[in-house]
């Protein structure tokens, strides 16, 4: 397996990630946040050819490298129905972030909860965790235990609810519900800041704690 971390890309300093089957020859990028001419360069370094470009979520700062990609590489673009809206106005809002001149990317293909996304020999499962946007999901790799969480849980917290169609009860449920559970030694890749384990923030996070839900009523 290949997999690579591109870390504080751009001016919110978010984390990119590539993850490929060299046997295979096949791979795909989760988050494209910029620095497009370096994934190319890993892709061909590696000699892996782009199959899909996977995005947590639809917020500006994770998917400003979706469509250069997609015009390099023809690679398609999944992403959640949910946060679709996001990418409206998404030309209009860069350069006003300090990301320059911007493409709208078109969704090719619609991210659904429990899904396979398959990359090689490699599974991924699609688990929908909204909270921080109505279409955030999480990436799972259970054989590898691996988990791209993209913006819904860090090391030490969880991702901000005060944007547009965000809310914390159910950003709350999600992680209680679905990322709680999974193994302990499971590698959390976030989408800003360090890796963390599902493990460690069960135990130490201050949101995953029982009283974050009662805090709620939940």
């Amino acid at each position: 397996m290949f997999f690579q971390s591109l870390t504080s890309i751009g001016p919110f300093a978010m984390n990119c990630y590539l993850l490929g089957d060299l046997e295979q020859g096949e791979a795909v990028v989760i988050d494209p946040g910029g620095e497009v001419p370096r994934i190319l360069r890993m892709l061909e370094q590696q000699q892996l050819t782009l199959s899909k470009i996977l995005n947590t979520h639809g917020h500006i700062d994770h998917v400003v490298g979706v469509q250069e990609l997609k015009e390099k590489t023809g690679a398609p673009f999944y992403l959640h129905r949910g946060d679709e809206f996001l990418l409206q106005d998404l030309a209009q809002k860069a350069p006003l972030y300090g990301f320059g001149s911007v493409k709208t990317p078109v969704v090719d293909h619609y991210l659904e909860d429990g899904e396979e996304i398959t990359v090689g020999r490699l599974r991924l499962e699609v688990i929908h965790t909204p909270g921080h946007s109505p279409g955030g999901v999480c990436f799972h790799l259970a054989a590898q235990r691996i988990l791209f969480s993209g913006d819904t849980l860090f090391a030490g917290s969880v991702g901000r609810v005060d944007l547009e169609g965000g809310s914390a009860e159910t950003l709350l449920q999600a992680i209680h519900q679905k990322l709680a559970p999974l193994d302990p030694n499971t590698r959390v890749y976030p989408g800003h800041g360090p890796e963390t384990t599902i493990g460690r923030e069960v135990q130490f996070n201050p949101f995953l704690q029982p009283g974050a839900l009662r805090y709620f009523g939940l």
